[in-house]
Order: C-alpha cells, then structure tokens, then sequence
C-alpha cells in the first residue's frame, strides 16, 4: 500500500495500476466511459437513442458526437470525475493532483482533437485543487499569525514594570533602557514588512525568547514560506519536497478533514455552470440581434440554434445558413428555426462571399477557443469569416467557457486540423474509377480562424474581444496545469 502511494505520487502513469488494486469498481467505470467515448456512443444519458447508431452514422457524425452533443459528453465527464474523486482513497492534494493528471490523461487520448473540453474541465479541477490549497494554507498562517501576535502582546504586557509608589515610573524606565540598552534586533518582530519577511537572513526573522511555543511555530512558519520561495524546503519540516520525484508545495501533502468536501462543491458549480450553460447565452440575444437584421450562420450548432430562438420571441429578423456541406448540417439547422416562424434561407457554402454585402452579422459556433483568442470551427467557418472580413460584416462567436483552452496555435492552423477518411465525400466503390483512383480528397474537420477576423465572443459568462481571452485563462486554469496531457 505504502509503495503504491509512493507510485501514485511520483508518477500519474502508474494511477490505473494503482486503481486496479485498489478501486477495481472505479476502473471499470473509467473504461467504459472511454470505450463509449471512442465508439462514438457518449451521450447526456445511457438509455440515449445514440447507442444504436450505426457505423454509417457515426463516420458521417465524426466520432458520433455532433456539436449538439458537445456540452452532454462534457457534463458525463464531470459526473464521472465527481465519482471518482468522491469514491477514491486519495489523502491529500498532491495524491489527488496525480490521480487527475492520470485519468486525465487517459481521457484526453480517447477524446483526443474531438473533445479537447475533456482535458480543459479536467485541468479546470486541478485549478480548484490549487485554490483551496492556497486558501487552506492562508487560513492557516493567518491563525499562527494571529496566536504569535497574541503571545507577544501577553508578554509584552507581563514584563511592564510595575509603579507601586505612584511615581518615578518614567525615570526608572529611562534608567532601566540606560543600563541595559536594546539590541539590534530588538523589537524587530513587530515591524516587519512584506520584503523583510521575504529576503531576510531567518536569524532576522527569529523572534525573542518568551517561552511561547506559539512565537516558535510562528517563526518555523515564517523559515519555512521562506523557504519554499527558492522551491527549497526545511528538512527539519518533515515534507517530502526534497524528493525529486514529487512536484507539489510542502502544503499539498498535509491531510485536511475540510478538503475533499470543498472539491466537491467546486465541481459542483462547474455541472451548474453547464446546466446553466444555453440560458446564460440566450440572456444576452436581445443585446446583440436586433430587428430587421439578416444574420448569416453556418452549419449547425445547438448553441447558434437557442441563441436565435431566444431573440425571435422579441425581434423579427432574417437568417441565412450555408449548408455546411459534406455533412448538410445546416439543412436541419434550417428546420429547426423555420418551425418557430423565423424566416430562415438555405444557400450553399460557395455562395458566402455573393450574400455578404447583404448580411448584418455572423454568428458562428466553436469546437474550441485557443489562448490567443483564436478560433477553431466547423470546416468551411474560415471561409465564412474571410468573407465578413472583406465586407467588414461583425463576426460574433457563441460558445461556453468549457470549450476555452489553454493552447497557443505555434505551427499554424495545419497542427490544428483533424483529417478523416473521404468516405462522406466520395462512395468507396467510384474510387475503382481510372480518372477518380488520381483525385487526393481531403477531408478536414475543423478550420482555424485567427483573432483579427473575430470581433466578439458571447459566453457564458459575458461578452468579451478575443484580446481579453488570454486574462480568462488565469480565473479557469494554472501555469502549472497547461501541457499536463501532452
């Protein structure tokens, strides 16, 4: 058990052996969410029609999870990392820090370049992690603090010289000081500053002698936060961070009673921010849709679809949907918005740059939004805002800060891109054909559009340029998080 422990703190590639010894219910969990995830069966619910699609429909649906479905397959992910968390016998942060990194990891593969949201609400828990360690530890110095400040005054106030005969009691304090003048150092303690606090020699630091085990832990407190500020610890503090296996603050590795339930209530609030997610949008249409406008959408998007819906019960406008071809998503996108009596119009991708002068606004939906503000969309979206570039036509994005990630596009938009076989394309048999057995058909999933040609995003959150996502990504994620499954 000890030497298990030891794995799973060193090294998160050892967290599904340490799960099979000791959590086999839990690892059974795990594979059946990941072979659902692969199999394209992953949905808001286990009894969901989905599971009996076929092959045919899932190659066409990319994976079987179409953008509708994107915010489901995230709200199982948190479901299944809440049980885990809950259910696992994990004793500090750093061990749960090394159980998340793991199974995140394993999810982040079977998800892949289909669902990077899975590691983003993984590395968002860790954030959590972090927070209430930071709070923890706060809290804690905050009371040693407080218990050496009340020592000192008790002591200060028991060695006050008493005036019995009512008088001459400045002048014995003036003689007192003459024949026993203060050291250097004296008094000290009590006006220390942030910077003499973080650069002075510990014997600075050292308070006097009282005889208060208080002034003593505050002053081993005070040696120590010294300390981990050349990531350096005391050895006398007993933590293992002069192992060089372990990555965590001395303060990961102290047990807490109030920690795991703190953990839960922060993934709680990230399921009631997902279930949230579609009305906290849909309160900002009337903001950004007004009446008589034409706004030009692509394909489909579940997002886009309740954005318009919810503007339509106030606002009459016009809507126009290229088709989003090989898929033809946009035909159903069309539908849905003409069976609420708004007056929707169907055109081909091509024909995007030919209706632009015509269009007020482009609303577009996300698969993901990168560091830098950037976009990554359906195929064919690149286009779409090339063309409301030209025209100088606004170009909104509707997404939710779970698709947010905490990557940088540094090779271009090709590192970017997920191919896929042809087959939605072209029928496998035409390629018998002489002239056809020369084509290379290429068939990718997402296009990469750059921060310049984005004007806004609507979140869930509020509405923000693509400038300020960078200052996002320090409320949701940490430094130290980002690249932890690559």
């Amino acid at each position: 058990m000890v030497e298990a422990t030891k794995d799973l703190l060193s090294n998160p590639n050892t967290v599904r052996t340490w799960l099979v010894t000791h959590h086999p219910k839990q690892i059974a969990l795990i594979d059946k969410f990941v072979m659902e995830l692969r199999l394209g069966r992953l949905s808001a619910s286990s009894k969901s029609k989905k599971s009996s699609m076929s092959s045919a429909e899932i190659s066409k649906n990319y994976g079987g999870v179409t953008a509708r479905d994107r915010r489901q397959v995230t709200f199982r992910t948190v479901e299944l990392l809440r049980t885990l968390i809950g259910n696992t016998k994990w004793k500090n942060a750093a061990q749960l820090m090394a159980l998340l990194r793991g199974i995140g990891k394993e999810l982040h593969v079977a998800g892949g370049s289909k669902e990077p949201a899975i590691a983003n609400i993984v590395m968002r828990i860790m954030c959590a992690v972090r927070d209430e360690v930071a709070n923890a530890e706060a809290s804690e110095q905050a009371l040693v603090k407080s218990k050496a400040q009340k020592a000192i005054y008790e002591s200060q106030k028991a060695m006050e010289p008493i005036d019995e005969d009512g008088g001459g009691g400045d002048a014995q304090l003036v003689a007192s000081a003459h024949h026993h003048p203060a050291k250097p150092n004296q008094g000290m303690t009590r006006n220390l500053s942030l910077a003499s606090m973080l650069w002075a020699h510990p014997q600075h630091l050292t308070m006097a002698k009282i005889g208060s085990s208080n002034v003593v832990a505050s002053s081993n407190a005070t040696r120590s936060k010294r300390s981990d500020s050349f990531s350096s610890v005391d050895s006398a503090s007993g933590a293992p961070g002069t192992n060089e296996d372990c990555h965590f603050p001395p303060s990961f590795y102290v047990s807490r009673p109030n920690f795991r339930p703190a953990i839960m209530e922060a993934i709680q609030e990230i399921m009631l921010d997902l279930e949230d997610l579609h009305k906290n949008i849909d309160d900002q249409a009337l903001a950004h849709i007004h009446a008589g406008e034409v706004i030009l959408t692509y394909s489909r998007s579940k997002t886009v679809e309740s954005f318009l819906k919810a503007a339509a019960k106030k606002r009459k406008f016009q809507v126009i949907v290229c088709e989003g071809a090989p898929h033809f998503g946009g035909h159903k996108m069309a539908q849905a918005l003409a069976k609420v009596g708004i007056d929707t119009t169907v055109i081909h991708d091509s024909a995007a740059f030919a209706i632009m002068a015509r269009v007020n606004k482009v609303l577009l939906p996300a698969h993901a939004v990168l560091a830098n503000g950037g976009l990554v969309a359906p195929s064919g979206c690149h286009m779409v805002a090339l063309a409301a570039a030209h025209n100088s036509v606004p170009l909104v994005c509707l997404t939710g800060m779970f698709k947010l990630c905490p990557m940088y596009p540094h090779e271009g938009q090709d590192t970017l891109q997920d191919l896929v076989s042809p087959s939605s394309v072209i029928e496998y048999a035409e390629m018998s054909d002489q002239v056809m057995s020369k084509v290379e058909f290429i068939n990718p999933v997402h296009d990469y559009i750059p921060p310049n040609l984005i004007n806004l995003y609507v979140t869930n959150i509020g509405a923000f340029q693509p400038s300020y996502i960078y200052r996002l990504l320090a409320e949701y994620y940490s430094n130290d998080d980002w690249g932890s499954f690559d």
